[in-house]
């Protein structure tokens, strides 16, 4: 497996050392710097670790980074790591660093339903799923209806439903008039529905199409 660089990222060293070493990982609190490196050491050799804090007690925030030597020693460490660590490859030092970490926050803590969904939510503990109703505006099910503006594959889309633990059924049919895509999605749960959504809705199979994901009635209540 490669890791394309985008055609902005300058050099391939420079891409290498910015973007394809440095991991980004949640960590428990009383974590110190050696804890750290103690536990992803075993991905490969360390060029430091460095964890986030608060900038006015100096408390740990719970949020770490981990530099590689090689990029495929990074690679290792997300692959391997426990889940409950969220690793993740780290924004290049030239970006927002706070942007970086309110962005991975966000995502990880406050939109993940609560269970096993991989590939962020490996203990329940790290996953808080909050009924918003300012944020939920639509009814949930167990349910989803895909669109595309391209025909879709039965066994590609199948594949990237199946990503999300839980899939029961997909039934991908054509338009014979438009040759647009539509599938059918169920899952044996509506987190699962609800995080495929999340994840999937607007991500572009194949490249440059988006797809569209939304919730189909199921039958069920939707009020759990």
């Amino acid at each position: 497996v490669f890791i394309a660089q985008s055609r902005a990222s300058g050099s391939h060293r420079d891409v290498e050392d910015e973007e394809l070493t440095r991991i980004f990982v949640m960590i428990p609190k009383f974590y110190t710097e050696e804890d750290l490196r103690e536990k992803f050491k075993a991905y490969g050799d360390i060029e430091y670790c460095s964890i986030i804090k608060n900038k006015t007690t100096g408390e740990s925030k719970g949020l770490g980074y981990v530099r590689y030597l090689k990029p495929s020693h990074a690679a290792r460490a997300i692959e391997e790591c426990d889940r409950s660590y969220k690793a993740i490859l780290a924004e290049p030092k030239n970006k927002s660093s706070e942007s970086f970490e309110q962005d991975y926050f966000t995502n990880n803590l406050r939109q993940e339903p609560r269970g096993n969904m991989l590939p962020f939510c490996g203990q329940p503990e790290f996953c808080i799923f909050e009924k918003n109703e300012n944020r939920i505006q639509e009814p949930v099910s167990k349910r989803l209806s895909v669109v595309s503006r391209l025909p879709l594959i039965q066994e590609q889309l199948f594949a990237l439903f199946d990503l999300i633990p839980g899939l029961e059924y997909c039934d991908v049919q054509r338009d014979p008039h438009t040759n647009s895509g539509y599938a059918v999605i169920q899952y044996s749960t509506a987190a699962s529905a609800i995080y495929a959504k999340y994840k999937l809705h607007g991500f572009e199979y194949p490249p440059g199409n988006r797809l569209t994901v939304i919730f189909l009635e199921d039958g069920s209540d939707s009020s759990e």
